[in-house]
């Protein structure tokens, strides 16, 4: 993927306007930010029959415990390398990987994968989701995205309506944002008081536990883009007529509280990555490393739950197809 690089002649936008006025950087931000509740501890005893697996190629985990800085991610990271073709043959492989995987999982009919996918404006969930799963039998696999909730989902707790798309045995769902949501931008929006926040944390731990205790794997993926990136993705859907319907003016108000969301989204992470229902911090700039990382990832897990074909009907040898 080719980069823009900002120069004195280069003309202005809505975006450039913004950047000028914009809030500190977010390594500042974080430094000076004071945390005013402890890290939640997640649920303890949890067995995993499966562990998550470990790779001897970089796997982004968030490990409970240890809390994370985003500023200290680099976003532009790729390991060795340098351009989308060097990952082509290694991605189609992970993809038939998760194709095959996926066809035992659904025939197995016994457990499930979840998979959540988190960014900020522009990060590429819907990237991600057409361009990891394009080998990926449509029978055996939902996506859900959330938007605004409706007024009946609101008379509900707030984990209803995330609860109530939870994939069924043999599936994998994947949602596009989730119920993160609800410790995220309503916190950054004060749409709910923090002390009402702040307790989900515990909430989606239990609930994180109680989808795996039914057989549910569950995986979460922060797509990990910086600023600037995001400003030159922004830029490219107000240029191509082919893509501005993808942007909204709630996309400049949106980024001015880049910083705010920043933080948000480590505490969430820091108390929500637990051994059971890991998050891993993707580093998504370049997209193909990103769609790489995740695949990897989603194979790597797939194949650590190992599912199994069901066992034939007895005598089958013996069976003659009549004319």
């Amino acid at each position: 993927m080719s980069k823009q690089k900002n120069s004195s002649n280069s003309k202005t936008t809505p975006v450039d306007g913004i950047a000028e006025a914009e809030a500190p950087k977010t390594k500042q931000a974080a430094a000076k930010a004071e945390t005013k509740a402890a890290i939640v501890t997640a649920p303890e005893n949890v067995i995993l029959d499966n562990p998550p697996p470990q790779p001897n190629y970089p796997s982004y985990r968030v490990l409970p415990g240890k809390p994370i800085t985003l500023a200290n991610f680099d976003p532009d990271a790729s390991e060795h390398y340098k351009k989308k073709k060097d990952v082509e043959a290694e991605l189609e492989n992970q993809r038939k990987r998760i194709s095959n995987l996926q066809q035992r999982l659904y025939a197995e009919n016994q457990r499930s994968l979840l998979i959540v996918l988190q960014a900020m404006d522009t990060g590429g969930k819907d990237g991600t989701i057409k361009n990891v799963f394009s080998g990926v039998n449509p029978q055996g696999c939902q996506v859900w995205s959330f938007k605004k909730p409706s007024d009946e989902e609101t008379s509900h707790d707030f984990l209803w309506r995330y609860h109530n798309r939870a994939p069924q045995r043999g599936m994998i769902t994947i949602f596009n944002r989730s119920h993160y949501e609800d410790v995220l931008i309503v916190r950054v929006k004060n749409l709910v008081l923090e002390d009402v926040w702040r307790k989900r944390y515990h909430t989606i731990n239990e609930f994180e536990q109680m989808l795996t205790f039914n057989n549910i794997t569950v995986v979460k993926f922060y797509l990990h883009i910086s600023k600037d990136e995001q400003k030159r993705r922004l830029e490219s859907r107000l240029e191509d007529p082919d893509k501005r319907w993808k942007f909204s003016s709630n996309d400049i108000q949106e980024r001015l509280l880049w910083d705010d969301y920043q933080l948000a989204f480590e505490e969430a992470m820091n108390n929500c990555s637990t051994d059971y229902a890991p998050w891993y911090v993707v580093p998504a700039n370049n997209k193909w490393y990103r769609n790489l990382v995740i695949a990897r990832t989603l194979a790597d897990t797939l194949e650590a739950m190992n599912p199994q074909y069901p066992a034939a009907e007895a005598g089958l040898e013996n069976t003659v197809i009549p004319d």
